[in-house]
Order: structure tokens, then C-alpha cells, then sequence
């Protein structure tokens, strides 16, 4: 039975209690230090820095790891195909409802009425518009220059392809290829064991992270702009709890609330980075754990943070309408269905681009509607508190993704999920991996 697991889990559990613990002091340090002493905060900003590109140092291997064991123990590479075609449906269809319910509430909010924007530097603005790209661009970018380049240049799209092509080379490997699995293996347990070293640096990276936004921010610069934040963050509420609660429910038979309880940790650590790439490890690793087959956490959970871009989807409407409301060019209704459908491929293209909430509306606009380019330099104020629900909103996208399409494909252990939602099968914060589970499965030939 289970037993031994919560035994050895339990003492690495309390110690970690202490780290999340101390994350949570530090984010109100750093407040503090904020507002109190502005400049000192704005200068801790490598502080944040430093640690969002640790763990994004760990994506492009863990990715690797996940992947290539994932589809080289599976016998039937059709299978693999089935899931990614199955999450990129599934992916288009949540990101039209995210873009359409942006627009209903901006319709319904009017967000940027009554202001009148003189931007007065937008220069800022056009160099990030000029790093969005068009859809050939894009396509061409998953394409690594070199095999190695995809892990050297940290893309995560080229690193996927890297991770099928030698996932699908092992299958056909056959029995020859195990050594090579087994080989792999031992590199995912180093690599997430360097990743669980790596996350007691996290309350000195969300210190300096918040001091330096709160510095550089303050309280006054919100007040204008609380309207748009307000209801930017009740739309992504009732997107999540709404939509894709009601989705999980009747796709999975999942309790929203218990999955998101499961994953508080990681909704902390997004929210003191900003960064919903700082918890996409911990998210492949605890959706296994949770009881989704490798396969389809494999290719549903690297996928999705490329192309299910819920919360981005939602800021990119909602942050159109306000630009052109408070530039007093509002848009007409054919207008805004047309900018429905460039903004669906739009958000696709946005982990390809660097601050990419921010980056995307402005190349958007720009070559949509140019004269409203200018407006986006006012928004910039505010774009990192809301890159949090952002980042918050396309986690959880993400995460429900995952169980819906593990269900879905009949790999999702409904009484694992039972366990671990219980608290009876407590998650490994020291390994990162289930070391036990896989274990029994080696005895299973000999009984033949």
C-alpha cells in the first residue's frame, strides 16, 4: 500500500512549508521597501531577474526529459499525434471564448472613457511593436538553427520539436533505444533536482521583483487606471471559475477549486515573478504526479504555454478597447470582430515574443489600427501588475488543459487524483518525480 510515501515525504514537506512561508514575507518586504524607498527598490530589480531566468535556465531540459520519455514508451506514435491534435482544438476553441468575453466586459465596462491621452513617449512602445512577428515568422522560428541551439536559446517551441523527433527516433529504436530512455531518465532526476535546489533562491527573487515594481510604480499611478484593472481581474475570475470550472466538471469530473488548492504553491510563485514560465516545471512534474500519463502531460503542458494563452487573450481585447476608447476612436462592432479574429492569432504568436502581453498589443495595433499605436504607452504603467493575472489565468488555462485531454484520451488515473487531492499521496518537493510508482512496474514482466 501507500503507506511508505507519506513517510518519506512528510519531513521534505515541512521544510518547504518554510520556503513558501518566507516567499509570502518577502513579497511584503519588498512592498514595503517599495513605497518607503523608492530608488533602493527600483535598483533590486536583477534580484527578480536573476532567479525568472534560473528556472527558465531548467525549462528547455526538463521539456526535453518529459517528452522524449513520454513518446519513447509509448508503443503507437499515432497515439502521440491524437493528443497534440486533440489540445490544439481544444487550445483554439477556450481562446475564442477568452477573446470574446474580453470584449463582451469591455463593452460593458467602457475603460478609458472620460480620459484624454497625450502620450508623450511612445518610442518604448515601437521598439517592442517591431519585435512581433508575422506568422511565417513565426512558423519559421520553431525550426532550431542547430539540434543544440533549440536548449542554448531557450524557445520553447524549438525545443519541442527537438524533444518529438528524438521521442519518435526511440520508438523506432525499439528495444534498442531503452538504454538510451534509461539514460534520460537519470538526467530528468538531475535536472529536477538542480530545479528543487534552485527555488530556495525564490524569496530573494519575489523581494526584489516587487520592490522593484512597487519603486518604479507606486500606488499613484493606478488610481486612473483601476477601472481596467478591476475588471480585467473579474473577467480572468469568472473566466476561470466560470468557464473553465464548468468545463473541467463536466469534461473530467474535476472540482476546480480542489485542482487550483493543488496548485497553490505554483499560483504563489507566479504571482511574486510574474512569470508563468517560473512554475512550468513544477506543473509537468505535478500533473504526473496528479495521474496524467506522460504523453499527454508531455505534449499538452509545453504546447499550451505557446498556444493556450487564455489571460493574454482576455488583456489583448480588453486593452484594445481601452486604448481606443480613451482616445476617443472607439471601435465599431464589425470592427471589433474583426479584431477578434486577428487577436486569435495573434495570442498564438505571443510566447514567441519578448514581454509578450505588452509587446503583442502593440504590433497588433500597429498593424491593425496604426493611429492607435500610441495610446499603448499609457498602458505600460499598469502592464505589469496585470501581467500577473495574466500569467495567473494562462496557468490555470493550462492545468485544466492538461486533466481534460489526459481524460479525454482515457490517461488520467481518476483514483490517483482522488489520493492526491485527499492529501494521502502528498507531492515530492525534494525530487520533484513519484520514485515509488515506478518501480512496481519493472516486476510486471517476470509474473509472465
Amino acid at each position: 500500500m501507500p503507506t511508505p510515501t507519506p513517510e518519506a515525504s512528510a519531513p521534505k514537506r515541512d521544510r518547504t512549508r518554510y520556503l513558501y512561508l518566507a516567499v509570502i514575507a518577502a513579497v511584503v518586504l519588498g512592498v514595503a521597501v517599495g513605497l518607503l524607498w523608492p530608488s533602493v527598490g527600483k535598483s533590486l530589480a536583477p534580484l527578480g531577474t536573476g532567479f525568472v531566468n534560473l528556472i527558465k535556465m531548467m525549462i528547455s531540459p526538463i521539456i526535453f526529459c518529459t517528452i522524449v520519455l513520454g513518446i519513447g514508451s509509448v508503443a503507437k506514435a499515432a497515439k502521440v499525434g491524437k493528443v497534440g491534435v486533440t489540445a490544439l482544438v481544444y487550445f483554439i476553441v477556450m481562446s475564442t471564448f477568452a477573446l470574446a468575453i474580453g470584449l463582451v466586459v469591455g463593452n460593458l465596462l467602457h475603460p478609458g472613457s472620460g480620459l484624454h491621452l497625450n502620450p508623450a513617449d511612445v518610442s518604448k512602445v515601437h521598439q517592442q511593436a517591431k519585435g512581433g512577428e508575422g506568422t511565417t515568422d513565426f512558423l519559421l522560428g520553431i525550426i532550431p538553427k542547430t539540434f543544440v541551439s533549440a536548449f542554448t536559446e531557450g524557445q520553447v517551441l524549438q525545443t519541442l520539436l527537438v524533444a518529438l523527433l528524438a521521442g519518435f527516433a526511440l520508438q523506432k529504436l525499439g528495444k534498442r533505444g531503452e538504454p538510451i530512455l534509461r539514460g534520460i531518465e537519470h538526467i530528468q532526476r538531475l535536472v529536477f533536482r538542480v530545479l528543487a535546489m534552485i527555488m530556495w533562491a525564490a524569496p530573494v527573487g519575489a523581494f526584489g521583483a516587487i520592490a522593484a515594481v512597487v519603486g518604479a510604480t507606486g500606488w499613484g499611478a493606478l488610481r486612473s487606471l483601476l477601472v481596467i484593472m478591476l475588471g480585467f481581474y473579474l473577467t480572468c475570475l469568472v473566466f476561470v471559475f466560470g468557464v473553465l470550472g464548468a468545463v473541467l466538471w463536466l469534461g473530467a469530473r474535476v472540482n476546480i477549486f480542489s485542482l487550483l488548492r493543488y496548485l497553490g504553491r505554483e499560483f504563489l510563485l507566479i504571482l511574486s515573478t510574474s512569470s508563468s514560465e517560473s512554475a512550468l516545471p513544477r506543473l509537468i512534474a505535478k500533473m504526473e504526479h496528479l495521474g496524467v500519463s506522460k504523453p499527454v502531460v508531455g505534449i499538452t503542458v509545453p504546447t499550451g504555454y505557446s498556444f493556450n494563452l487564455d489571460g493574454t487573450a482576455i488583456y489583448l481585447t480588453m486593452a484594445t478597447l481601452f486604448i481606443a476608447t480613451a482616445q476617443d476612436q472607439p471601435l465599431a462592432l464589425g470592427e471589433q470582430i474583426t479584431l477578434l479574429l486577428f487577436m486569435i492569432i495573434a495570442s498564438k504568436g505571443a510566447a514567441g515574443v519578448s514581454g509578450a502581453g505588452i509587446a503583442t498589443l502593440a504590433s497588433g495595433l500597429q498593424s491593425h489600427r496604426p493611429e492607435l499605436v500610441d495610446g499603448v504607452g499609457f498602458i505600460l504603467g499598469i502592464d505589469r501588475f496585470m501581467s500577473e493575472a495574466r500569467a495567473l489565468t494562462n496557468f490555470a488555462g493550462n492545468a485544466v488543459a492538461t486533466v481534460l485531454i489526459g481524460s479525454w484520451m482515457k490517461e488520467f488515473d481518476r483514483d490517483r487524483s482522488r489520493q492526491v487531492f485527499a492529501g494521502q499521496a502528498p507531492f515530492d518537493e525534494a525530487t520533484l518525480l513519484d520514485e515509488k510508482p515506478a518501480e512496481p512496474a519493472q516486476p510486471a514482466p517476470a509474473n509472465a
